[in-house]
């Protein structure tokens, strides 16, 4: 595999990859089968000037050991190099690494979405001091292009609302749930079997992966610092088969989905709010129809109106292209001059309590089968400002099973309201609480 400069390039430049994983080896794979395109759309070529991996001593197909250094600092401090892509994952040791290049003057892409997530202001600002880039495109939804869109071509856009099924792990567990009514554990080993799921999955199934992502679309789409603390986090692992059963047969999916949005608060102030957490999902709805392990994000904007960005948000060769086309973009800044959009945090709204967010509950219970049951429990739901919608009620053995689905109320006063039923003599269990998203589609 060649990792020469394309001889039509009048200008080289210089890249340093630090990690060889799944994503690193297919970035530098692409790089030495597409030299000559990319020449051409970057107007001058570029190089590989060092790998960084942790054992240069190990063999590694298709790769010339003498690009291998397990010094990464020092790599990074090369004057032949002027762009770093850091693929090691980690927080860390990566920001370490990346605030040594970028205040090196070395443009930086980045795939690392717990790291932007955590320190895009530190990262942004170092950026900025130098003057340099600071790209991370495939740190949200691998080849999707939600962060260009974000920071390009919807820039003279008010962006509404965000709300995506970021995580392909989850969506594949939860869609052979639906389609199979198999339960959580039997699909998850499934989907670890496939390399779907790592061999420990709590990142994804616990929603931390969608949380890094979704403080990153927060922040991009509404012009404020939004950090992963800052959002709301529920995994799939409490989801049973029968709650897939019991949206199906109302009409939903369940997706585990990430919803950035801009919410007026109880004292008439705009906020923000990111919060990642199993959802109803009306079948109708586009996000519903997303399957398997790939991704959806859809976007509501003031004058665009509804967009979704559809496709396969992880695998090396997918996440390898979205890291490929912001090396194009920082070597062409390099080749040509200018910079690519930065940082743009200007409207710095405060960010939610969760208990200030707008949702909507369906909640399963199984009830004592008597009369005045029903009576009783919508004097909880009145007492905490919460209307019915719908309640659907089944013979359950000696109880009975009932479902309530509420209007659109304050998370607070929901909440309240589950706590309250759980404390009433005539409720045996709250078997379940799931909040419903995006009826309005």
């Amino acid at each position: 595999m060649s990792q020469t400069p394309s001889t039509t390039a009048n200008r080289t430049v210089g890249i340093a990859i630090l990690g060889l994983g799944t994503v690193g080896s297919e970035v530098l794979r692409l790089i030495g089968v597409q030299a000559d395109a990319l020449a051409h759309r970057i107007g001058g070529g570029i190089e590989i000037k060092g790998v960084a991996v942790s054992d240069a001593s190990r063999p590694r197909e298709g790769v010339d050991p003498a690009l291998l250094t397990e010094d990464a600092m020092s790599l990074i401090n090369r004057d032949d190099v002027e762009i770093v892509v850091e693929v090691i994952g980690g927080i860390d040791y990566p920001r370490e690494l990346v605030l040594a290049a970028l205040r090196a003057g070395k443009s930086v892409v980045t795939a690392n979405k717990a790291l932007v997530a955590a320190h895009a202001d530190e990262l942004s600002a170092a950026a900025d001091e130098a003057g340099v880039d600071l790209y991370f495109e495939a740190a949200v939804a691998a080849a999707i292009p939600v962060v260009g869109m974000l920071r390009r071509s919807l820039a003279g856009d008010q962006i509404q609302s965000i709300a995506g099924i970021v995580n392909g792990t989850t969506n594949y567990i939860l869609d052979a749930m639906d389609t199979t009514g198999a339960d959580y554990e039997e699909m998850l080993a499934e989907a670890m079997e496939l390399g779907y799921a790592e061999a420990d999955p709590t990142a994804d199934v616990e929603g931390h992966d969608a949380a890094s992502k979704a403080a990153i679309l927060a922040s991009l789409g509404f012009h404020t610092r939004v950090k992963y603390d800052d959002v709301y986090c529920e995994g799939i692992s409490k989801i049973t088969a029968d709650d897939i059963k019991a949206a199906r047969t109302a009409g939903y999916a369940i997706k585990l989905l990430a919803i950035c949005e801009k919410l007026q608060g109880e004292d008439g102030r705009d906020y923000v709010s990111a919060r990642v957490h199993p959802a109803l999902v009306p079948r109708e709805h586009p996000l519903a129809s997303v399957s398997k392990s790939y991704n959806a994000i859809f976007v509501e904007a003031e004058a665009a109106g509804s967009l979704m960005f559809y496709g396969n948000g992880a695998g090396g060769a997918p996440t390898a292209s979205a890291v490929l086309g912001d090396i194009v973009g920082a070597a062409r800044n390099k080749v040509h001059g200018g910079r690519a959009p930065g940082d743009s945090t200007y409207a710095n709204l405060p960010v939610a309590d969760f208990g200030q967010v707008l949702t909507r509950y369906h909640i399963d219970m199984q009830v004592c089968d008597r009369t005045g049951v029903l009576a009783d429990l919508a004097k909880i739901f009145a007492e905490n400002n919460i209307s019915m919608r719908a309640v659907r009620q089944e013979k359950s053995g000696d109880n009975a099973r009932l479902i309530v689905v509420t209007h659109t109320a304050r998370e607070k006063n929901l909440a309240a309201t589950v706590e309250q039923l759980r404390k009433c003599d005539a409720v045996k269990k709250v078997t379940s609480v799931i909040r419903l998203e995006n009826e309005d589609v």
